[in-house]
C-alpha cells in the first residue's frame, strides 16, 4: 500500500544506520556524531530552502518536498526515534 512507504523508508535507514553499506545514507550516518549530525541539517536546510524555490515557481514542489521529508525522516533515524512517536504525533495534531 502506498502509505505503507513511510515505514518501509525508515526501515531501510534504520538498516543502514545499524548495518553500514556503501550508500550515501550509511555513509552520512556513520560520521562522528556532531559531524553526522550537523551534514544532515545542512542538508534538511539546503531541501528547505529548494522547497520554498519550487513552491514560489511553481516547479517540482513534490520532487523537492519528497527530498526535505526525506531527510527529516533520515534525522529521525540518526537521532533513535522511533517512527511511531511521530504518527502518534500527526494524529495528536489531528484532532
Amino acid at each position: 500500500m502506498k502509505d505503507e512507504i513511510i515505514r518501509e523508508v525508515y526501515q531501510v535507514l534504520e538498516n543502514r544506520r545499524d548495518h553500514t553499506i556503501d550508500s550515501y545514507t550509511s555513509r552520512i550516518m556513520q560520521d562522528d556524531d556532531k559531524k553526522a549530525e550537523d551534514k544532515i541539517l545542512e542538508k534538511i536546510g539546503e531541501e528547505a530552502a529548494e522547497v520554498i524555490i519550487a513552491s514560489k515557481n511553481d516547479e517540482n514542489l513534490v520532487s523537492e518536498s519528497a527530498d526535505l521529508i526525506f531527510h527529516t525522516l533520515l534525522l529521525l533515524v540518526y537521532k533513535g526515534v522511533d517512527l511511531d512517536e511521530l504518527f502518534t504525533e500527526f494524529e495528536r495534531r489531528r484532532h
